[in-house]
């Protein structure tokens, strides 16, 4: 947790491997995997269920992969009264925030021309729900419930029960999503699973979802027989403070990163020194009453960033530049300053608005590109459980007019069937005529 300065000499270096934080070891494991995916492919069940007895410890028959309608009921003995509102509601505004990124079907027409778009849902999605270090049944939520925002009829969910363990809050999340289906594997093998489809798993059109780096691996690999969301890199924070900001608040943020897993990046970047090491200490006051301490403790060691900036707006640019999964706006103006920021996954704006509240109630998903990604990617969304068709329809007089120049944009590429295409057209217009 050592405080960075712009002034220090290592400043540089260090603002350079977080930028290049997104180089993801994709070799070490890449012959693990590829064997598993191959395995999968060619063995189906079989492979799957040897998988899942070695790396989960469950000794499972095909029969028994696949979540009953009992299990689900039984599941909702496990979840008290008031958790199973609390999923309730956050499933409530997951969907109300969703359900505006719908989009419509559409057409224009001008003289004998028809164009537009047709959007049409997947038929099946998979969702991959992790399970190693922490139960998620928010991630259960922020997966399956855009896709069924979108239409998606069938959404089959895949998720580790190491040693058989029941995780009620999960299976009860998925029923209330709406999930078709659930299966108990996990890791590359439900990945493959999913790709190349077995006897008790279905084929899926996408795969979405985050994981540990064999299920990032997979997703990577089998991209193009299936589409994936994105390839999901440790959870980041990146919170821009002022001396407007509460270091309590500050430091409580990014240990909320930090408990993710030992390879999470929390970071603060502010123009004051003097809030950083108030930030410093807070870490250590507060770790110190938390659970999952060995798991803080190594990510705030390895990975957390203390940083001074010369200004306000140096930080701001410097968060552009970093595109964190989760930006934090902890200013006395961040209306003012979000309309600066053009690189993140999504943006809490002030002092009372912390990254939990986006992970598990507020709407937006917190399915969110890392490592840097946020330069060029979205969050989890209705859009990536749709696909859109271009429709095109020429009236014959339509085709005449514009035969000419296609004919030369044809030949100007040597494609003479593509220009014959359209002069086979018009010169039987013609000869009727």
């Amino acid at each position: 947790m050592k405080i960075c300065k712009y002034t220090d000499h290592d400043y540089q270096a260090v603002i350079d491997a977080l930028e290049n934080r997104s180089n993801m070891d994709l070799f070490t494991h890449d012959e693990t995997v590829r064997k598993i995916l191959k395995d999968v492919q060619e063995r189906g069940d079989s492979a799957v269920l040897e998988y899942t007895h070695r790396f989960d410890r469950i000794n499972l028959s095909a029969e028994q992969v696949r979540v009953t309608p009992e299990e689900i009921q039984q599941a909702y003995a496990g979840v008290s009264e008031k958790e199973l509102q609390a999923l309730k509601e956050a499933e409530k505004r997951i969907r109300l925030f969703h359900q505006r990124q719908k989009q419509e079907s559409w057409r224009y027409e001008e003289e004998g021309i028809t164009l537009g778009q047709m959007v049409r849902p997947l038929a099946i999605a998979g969702i991959y729900v992790p399970g190693g270090k922490a139960s998620y049944p928010s991630s259960v939520l922020m997966n399956a419930v855009p896709a069924k925002v979108a239409g998606v009829e069938r959404v089959v969910m895949c998720s580790p029960f190491p040693d058989g363990q029941t995780r009620p809050h999960v299976l009860v999340a998925a029923d209330i999503a709406g999930v078709t289906e659930i299966y108990k594997i996990g890791g590359a093998q439900a990945v493959a699973a999913m790709a190349f489809g077995t006897d008790t798993v279905p084929r899926v059109d996408k795969i979405v979802g985050p994981g540990n780096i064999f299920v990032a691996l997979a997703k990577r690999l089998v991209f193009g027989i299936v589409d994936i969301d994105m390839i999901a890199g440790p959870s980041e924070i990146l919170i821009v403070a002022d001396d407007s900001a509460n270091p309590a608040y500050v430091a409580a943020d990014l240990l909320s990163q930090a408990e993710h897993d030992e390879e999470a990046i929390p970071i603060l970047v502010t123009p004051e020194e003097e809030l950083a090491k108030a930030v410093q200490q807070e870490l250590e006051k507060q770790m110190k009453t938390l659970s999952r301490q060995t798991i803080m403790k190594a990510s705030l060691d390895s990975q957390c960033r203390l940083l001074v900036t010369e200004s306000l707006e140096s930080a701001v640019d410097l968060a552009n530049r970093l595109a964190p999964e989760h930006l934090e706006l902890a200013v006395a103006d961040p209306d003012y300053w979000v309309e600066r920021v053009h690189n993140a996954g999504a943006v809490f704006l002030g002092h009372y608005t912390p990254e939990a509240v986006g992970d598990y109630l507020a709407g937006p998903n917190h399915v969110l590109p890392t490592s840097g990604t946020a330069r060029f990617s979205s969050p989890l969304g209705v859009y990536d459980f749709i696909k859109r068709t271009s429709l095109i329809s020429y009236s014959r007089p339509a085709l005449e007019k514009c035969s000419e120049i296609v004919t030369l944009l044809a030949e100007m590429e040597d494609l003479s069937a593509h220009a014959n295409a359209v002069k086979i057209r018009t010169f039987e217009a013609e000869r009727k005529l």
